[in-house]
C-alpha cells in the first residue's frame, strides 16, 4: 500500500495539462530553479495539491473507519453525522453574509460548521436513558443533515453569487488548494489521527456490543466521546480543505477490512494509507480524462467509488463489522 501511495504521488507531480517527465519532477524537488517554468509548476502547484490530497485522504480514511466502528453501521461515512451538511451551511453563510470568496477563508467556517453539527447530533442522540446508541446516532445524523441541507438550499436559491462560489467547493476538489490550506488543517488531522489509531482495541470491544464491552471492563462512554472528538477533527479538517468528497470514507474501510480482517488495530492504519491512494489517484484520473481541462476529484471518486463499493459488498465480507 505504501508503494502504491508513492506511485500515485509521483503521478500527481508529473501528470497534468502540462505532462512532465519524472526526471524533471525529481530535478525540481532536488535542485529547484525558480526561473524554470516546469519547476514552478511542480513546486508551486502540484506539490501543495498532492500534500493536501495526502492529508485529506488520511483524514477521510481514518474518519470513515471510526464512524463505521463507532456506529456499527457499514454505510457510515462523513455525511452520516451531519459533518458535510454542517460544513456546507457555514461555508454558505461565510459566502453570503460575510463575503468570503477564497478557499483559505472557507476552511475555518467549514471546520466550525462540521464541529457544531457533530455536537448537535451527539447531543440529540444522547437524550434518553440509553444514551447515544448507534441507531440513535444514525437517526439523529439523518435528521440534522436533512434540516441543514434544506437551509443551505434556501440560502443558495436567493443568493446567486453564493451559489456560483459554493458549487465549486461543494463538488469536492484538490485544485487551487495551496500549502496554506494544508498547514491550516494539518494540526487537527494529526491530533485526530493519533486519537483514531489509539482507539483500535476499544473499537474491537464495541464491535462485540455495548454490554460485552462493558463486561470486559471498557468505558464505552469514554470511547464514544474520544472517537467523536477524533471524527470531528478529521472530518471537519478534510471537508474544510477539499469539500465534501464522497465515497472515500465509505469505501476505504471496507477495502481495508477485506485485506486485513476485522481487527481495527490493523484496519485503521491500512485505511489511513489506502484513502490517499484512492483520493490522489482519482485526482490524477480527473486531470487525464478531460484534457486540457479536468474533472473535479469529487466527481471522479463517485464514479470510481460506486462500482468498487458494489464489488466489495458482493464479496460478502465487507458488511461484517
Amino acid at each position: 500500500m505504501l508503494v502504491a501511495l508513492a506511485a500515485v504521488c509521483a503521478l500527481s507531480l508529473a501528470v497534468g495539462a502540462n505532462a512532465l517527465p519524472l526526471s524533471v519532477v525529481v530535478d525540481a524537488l532536488t535542485s529547484y530553479d525558480p526561473t524554470n517554468p516546469d519547476h514552478l509548476v511542480v513546486i508551486e502547484k502540484r506539490v501543495p495539491r498532492t500534500l493536501v490530497g495526502l492529508v485529506a485522504g488520511a483524514a477521510l480514511g481514518a474518519a470513515g473507519t471510526l464512524m463505521q466502528g463507532l456506529t456499527r453501521n457499514p454505510l457510515a461515512d462523513p455525511g452520516l453525522l451531519g459533518i458535510s451538511a454542517g460544513a456546507s451551511l457555514f461555508v454558505v453563510g461565510a459566502i453570503s453574509f460575510f463575503g468570503v470568496s477564497q478557499v483559505g477563508g472557507y476552511v475555518w467556517f467549514a471546520f466550525i460548521g462540521a464541529a457544531v453539527a457533530a455536537a448537535v447530533v451527539y447531543g440529540v442522540a444522547s437524550v434518553g436513558r440509553e444514551g447515544a446508541t448507534p441507531v440513535k446516532l444514525a437517526l439523529a445524523g439523518a435528521a440534522v443533515t436533512a434540516a441543514l441541507t434544506s437551509v443551505v438550499t434556501a440560502v443558495l436559491l436567493v443568493d446567486r453569487a453564493a451559489l456560483d462560489l459554493m458549487r465549486f467547493w461543494q463538488v469536492g476538489s484538490l485544485a487551487a488548494r495551496g500549502s496554506t490550506v494544508m498547514w491550516q488543517v494539518l494540526p487537527f488531522v494529526v491530533v485526530g489521527l493519533v486519537l483514531a489509531l489509539a482507539l483500535g482495541r476499544s473499537l474491537n470491544g464495541l464491535a462485540l456490543g455495548d454490554d460485552v464491552a462493558r463486561g470486559l471492563g471498557q468505558d464505552v462512554t469514554r470511547t464514544r466521546v474520544v472517537a467523536g472528538i477524533a471524527i470531528v477533527l478529521l472530518c471537519g479538517a478534510a471537508t474544510a480543505a477539499v469539500g465534501p468528497v464522497a465515497f472515500v470514507g465509505l469505501v476505504v474501510p471496507h477495502l481495508a477490512r477485506y485485506v486485513v480482517g476485522l481487527d481495527y488495530r490493523w484496519v485503521l492504519p491500512y485505511a489511513v494509507v489506502a484513502a490517499p491512494v484512492l483520493l490522489i489517484g482519482c485526482d490524477v484520473i480527473g486531470r487525464v480524462v478531460a484534457r486540457p481541462g479536468e474533472l473535479q476529484v469529487g466527481v471522479v471518486t463517485a464514479v470510481v467509488g460506486a462500482p468498487l463499493f458494489i464489488a466489495l459488498v458482493r464479496r460478502g465480507k465487507t458488511v461484517s463489522l
